[in-house]
Formats: C-alpha cells, structure tokens, sequence
C-alpha cells in the first residue's frame, strides 16, 4: 500500500461503497419510512449507488478521459488535447488499488501510453514505448541517435517544424520521420538545446518499459527519471476526441478523431 494515494478514483470509490451501504439499508430495512428526517436523508443517497457504480466501472475498466498538460508529446499530442484512453488494452485492473485482474495484452513499441508519474503516482504522465522487457536501450546524447538492440531508430529529415508552439518551446525545433516497432511517426528536435541523461544505456527488465516523448529536447522521461513500472501503467491512448485552444480554435476542430 506504499503507492497509495488520493485522487479522483479513490473519492468515486469510496462515494460507491456508501451509497452501496444506503441502498442495502433502504432496500431491506425500511429505513426511508423513519421519522428522523436526518436518516431518511441519508438512506435517500442510496438511489445514486447504480449511477456512481456505472461511472466508476467505466473509468476503470473501459475508457477514461486525459487532458494533455504540457508540449513532451509534440507535434502528435498538442497542448490542449483531449484524449480517449483504452483502460483495458494491456489488461482489467482493480479498481484504487490498480492490481491486474485479467492480462488483455502488454504495451508495443510505439504505443502511446498513459501511466502514474514514477516520482509522484498521483501525476498521470503521456509518452511513447520506445523499450519493453528484454530490449537494449542506447541513447547517444551528442548525436541524439535512440539505439534499440543495437539497431538505430532511422529518422529522415523532414524539414523545420512550422506548427503550434507553446510559450516554453523556442523557435527553430526541427521535425524528423521515424519508425517505433511498426508505428511511424514524427519526432521533434532543436539544435540549440542539449542535455544530459542519467539513463542512457540499459536492458528492460521484466515489468519495466522505457518511455519516451515525441518532443525529444524537452521532455522529461525515462532518460531522466528511469523506467516506468508495469504496475504504474493506467491504459493505451486511442485518439484525440476534443481540443480546446482558444487561440487556434478551427485548426483543433481538426484534430478531433485524430488516431494516435
């Protein structure tokens, strides 16, 4: 129970379970015919026990909304995103305690997943699978070349990037094409920025994934802060369902639907 902790989900759980207890109680002890106004009132919220036991079914076995914080996944996730999540893709946790109850799959490399931050589980993070259990991770910072098994990630040059920046991106990032296990995407650079890693060669262990984001000078991921324990893992991101940025209102209309 070391990795506890309150969030949304706890609350809805918790919100369950009484009103679970309520509804028993109005179900079996009559309680509502009281005359103490106050206990009435309280059996009374047994009503919304299959209401609450809907949302948090579906929260946690099916689908969950995410909206994107931050520019670490630019240019396939933008600031302002709102993306649908596969709560089941890799397999049907429990719910607040997060212990898998049926293995449905495992994450690929170049899926796009969501999982509780390594440093704090109450952050959710996004990023790419770059490594699953048993791969060779080598990232060489002065060249900024990804090796897996020790076969590099090609990437071709596919001109500067001209899209959305955010206040904290310099200008003059370049965007490159590049493939991820079977999936093809487009990845980020800035010649002006270079830093330096504590995990930059290592082998996956079991249980483990090395993750990283498509915006690679400015994103904090298993370079930094090492690899992300299965467990941590919340589900595969799907497609972008809504974008909300004031500033660019008919180019997110764009995005929505937008397969990741």
């Amino acid at each position: 129970m070391s990795d506890f902790h309150w969030d949304y989900e706890v609350f809805l759980f918790i919100g369950v379970l009484l009103t679970l207890v309520a509804w028993l109680f109005s179900k079996f002890k009559k309680l509502h015919r009281s005359e103490n106004t106050y206990l009435r009132f309280i059996v009374s919220t047994g009503s919304f026990f299959p209401l609450l036991l809907l949302v948090l079914s579906v929260r946690s076995f099916a689908f969950e909304p995410f909206r994107i914080p931050s520019s670490s996944m630019m240019p396939t996730l933008l600031t302002g995103d709102f993306i649908y999540v596969n709560k089941s893709a890799y397999g049907v946790k429990m719910p607040v305690f997060n212990t898998t109850l049926i293995t449905t799959g495992s994450p690929q490399q170049g899926d796009v997943f969501v999982f509780r931050s390594v440093d704090d589980p109450a952050v959710d993070v996004i990023k790419r699978v770059i490594g699953v259990p048993g791969d060779h991770i080598r990232y060489d910072e002065l060249s900024k070349k990804m090796y897996v098994n020790d076969e590099l990630l090609s990437e071709q040059f596919n001109g500067p990037y001209s899209g959305f920046y955010d206040d904290i991106n310099p200008k003059g990032l370049k965007q490159k094409i590049t493939s991820t296990g079977k999936t093809e995407h487009t990845v980020l650079y800035s010649n002006r920025v270079r830093r330096s890693y504590q995990y930059t060669d290592l082998v996956v262990p079991e249980g483990h994934y090395f993750a990283m984001g498509d915006n690679r000078d400015f994103s904090s991921d298993s370079r930094v802060w090492g690899l992300v324990p299965e467990k941590n893992i919340v589900g595969k991101a799907e497609r972008i369902w809504m974008h909300w940025r004031p500033s660019a209102f008919f180019e997110g209309l764009k995005r929505i639907g937008t397969k990741l």
